[in-house]
């Protein structure tokens, strides 16, 4: 499984109804049929927003290009904001979801070769305690291997939730950059605007 991560920024935040709107539209009308799940990640403060799409191979992501591009040509820059990145990750595991209105985005950064390593350990020891925390809903983990870099997504009931678990979020996040030989590079925290999961269960 892998997922295409598009990044925007500058949002205009009165109109992300609307937006959100339109894109439950596209994923009424199947717009992108390959299409395994998403999650729609929105900062309203910094303006800034993740879309987030599973499907079963890169060669996938590729063919739904076009697709994507035609849906943005449909809806105003000024209303989905300006798109600054597109990347493809591997999907390492990703469980849970449902129900799930915040979400936390944790990039670590290390050698390629202590991906598999980091991505056990995770598994094994950090995702176990992370699912005894108060209003944890959900995990998804995404690799880049040619950049050795891990998204750790871990998605909450709320927004309270969320921030209740900061102090042993930081402590486990650190434990597993250590395991790893990684660095943490990047703490995000958003509100989930959409999580259209389906069936995605990968451990």
């Amino acid at each position: 499984m892998h997922a295409r991560v598009a990044a925007f920024e500058n949002l205009d935040t009165s109109v992300v109804d609307d937006l959100l709107g339109r894109v439950r539209q596209n994923i009424d009308a199947n717009r992108i049929p390959d299409a395994q799940g998403g999650l729609m990640l929105l900062d309203r403060v910094e303006r800034k927003s993740l879309g987030i799409t599973f499907f079963e191979s890169e060669q996938k992501i590729r063919a739904a290009e076009p697709q994507f591009e035609r849906m943005g040509d449909e809806i105003p820059e000024v209303q989905r904001g300006r798109r600054t990145s597109v990347q493809v990750y591997e999907v390492a595991f990703a469980t849970g979801g449902e129900g799930a209105r915040a979400a936390r985005v944790s990039v670590l950064e290390g050698s390629p070769k202590s991906l598999d390593e980091g991505t056990r350990l995770a598994q094994d020891q950090i995702l176990p305690q992370v699912r005894q925390l108060s209003g944890f809903k959900g995990v998804v983990s995404l690799v880049d291997r040619e950049r050795g870099r891990t998204k750790l997504i871990t998605l909450w009931e709320s927004d309270e939730a969320l921030h209740a678990s900061e102090e042993q979020a930081n402590q486990l996040r650190q434990r597993a950059a250590e395991g790893a030989a990684s660095r943490i590079v990047g703490v995000e925290r958003y509100e989930v605007a959409l999580a259209e999961l389906g069936q995605l269960a990968i451990r």
